[in-house]
């Protein structure tokens, strides 16, 4: 547990348990990370728990517009295009932050690198609370995807540097739990509450600003070592002990991902048309129960072996998206939720084994440029299937033919992936020896 050790106590430990990773693989870790440059006040359970809470807060700011965009659209009159444009914007954003700035933690240390973060992000709510148009959206979404793709590798790999097994499970977990708590309780507040544009962001920079006085109360994790303008430049390479693993898991962190993607995007759009409602609430629900399952699957599964989260997350994937197909055929809301459950199943227990496949191989200086690499996986997932899906409705076939085409691309995906499982296992035995 965080906290209950020194570091020379976790630094023991660690070389004592050079095994692999959750689920008892063969693999070793590396060395621990070095000790910490810094003294903070903050305890290492209580920075364990800030550190999650910073992952939750930014992926909840990036969902908390998806109820709102049915507001943007009639205040300033744009379509499903605009809408998929500046939640793909966001996702390209990140991108270009997690490729650029994802290492960068690993040579400045974690700290000074989620306090910038926490700063743009919280500059980002202001952007949004005080926007005239598509255009301050725009900008708002650039500038948060900036700040989460620089925060993402560092506070992933933070949580690792306190308690490596923990920290797996939560680099999991709390972006689920983070995408259904900013959707839904943005629309309540949007349904409920005055001010729906300006509030939701307010209360965020509060949150931030709270995060960020922890942030530099906490101890450093790692020393900091030279080579910090050098991971500026993009670099995709991975480590060879991770390739593997990667190329296998590759193709349903994108399928959930783009999924998610969908349901940010053009999903409130969707509800709207099966429930006959205009409540943003019913808007801001099919992502939280989407999200919200991930999330509670995550924890329910974080015992179980990996490859098992992995085969439970492409079965229920697909039955999910099935599920769910079914429903716009029908026209019934009742099916489509349902089926969007089973589906957040999938959705947390693709990315949980994902990441719990992968990083277990890692080496302490390397984890969070891996873990980078992890999430430009999964936002090109996010974000380029939902801005083509967004031309679709308005250039072919319209919303509901666009989902169908767009679940069955999820469910190929997952195909996919459940192949390169079989076939690695197959692999493996042929190796071993093993008829």
């Amino acid at each position: 547990m965080p906290g209950q050790h020194t570091v020379r106590d976790r630094d023991t430990a660690s070389r004592a348990m050079a095994v692999a990773g959750p689920d008892g693989g063969g693999a070793a870790f590396a060395a621990p990370a070095p000790r910490s440059r810094s003294t903070g006040v903050l305890p290492p359970r209580a920075a364990f728990y800030l550190l999650a809470s910073i992952v939750v807060s930014f992926l909840a700011a990036s969902s908390a517009p998806t109820p709102l965009y049915a507001v943007y659209q009639a205040e300033w009159g744009f379509g499903p295009v605009t809408t998929t444009l500046v939640f793909g914007v966001y996702a390209i954003a990140v991108l270009a932050s997690l490729l650029t700035l994802g290492r960068l933690s690993d040579h400045l240390g974690r700290r000074p690198v989620l306090l910038a973060s926490l700063a743009a992000q919280a500059a980002a709510m202001v952007v949004f609370a005080t926007a005239h148009g598509v255009p301050e959206l725009m900008i708002g979404r650039v500038i948060q995807g900036l700040s989460t793709g620089a925060a993402l590798g560092a506070v992933g790999a933070g949580m690792m540097d306190i308690d490596r097994r923990r920290g797996t499970v939560a680099n999991s977990f709390a972006p689920g739990l983070g995408t259904a708590t900013g959707s839904l309780v943005s629309a309540f507040l949007v349904q409920y509450l005055p001010a729906p544009t300006h509030l939701v962001y307010l209360a965020l920079v509060g949150v931030l600003a709270l995060q960020a006085l922890g942030v530099a109360l906490m101890s450093e994790t790692l020393t900091r070592t030279p080579g910090a303008l050098a991971t500026l430049v993009p670099d995709v390479r991975l480590p060879r002990t991770v390739r593997r693993a990667v190329l296998n898991t590759a193709p349903v962190m994108v399928a959930v991902w783009a999924l998610a993607g969908f349901y940010g995007s053009l999903g409130p759009a969707l509800v709207r048309s099966l429930t006959h409602s205009a409540s943003a609430v019913y808007g801001g629900l099919a992502l939280f129960v989407l999200a919200g399952v991930a999330a509670a699957a995550t924890l329910v599964l974080r015992s179980a072996p990996a490859r098992g989260v992995m085969l439970t997350g492409i079965g229920t994937l697909i039955a999910g998206v099935a599920l769910t197909l079914v429903a716009v055929e029908d026209g019934s809301p009742v099916l489509f939720f349902l089926g969007s459950a089973i589906a957040g199943i999938g959705f947390g227990s693709g990315f949980q084994g994902g990441i719990r496949t992968v990083m277990p191989l890692t080496a302490a200086h390397e984890r969070a440029g891996v873990l980078s690499l992890l999430y430009v996986m999964s936002y090109l997932g996010l974000g380029v299937p939902s801005v083509i899906a967004g031309y679709l409705v308005v250039h072919a076939g319209g919303l509901l033919a666009t989902a169908r085409e767009y679940g069955a691309a999820v469910m190929v995906l997952a195909l996919l992936a459940l192949i390169g499982l079989l076939t690695e296992r197959r692999g493996s035995r042929s190796r071993t020896g093993i008829a």
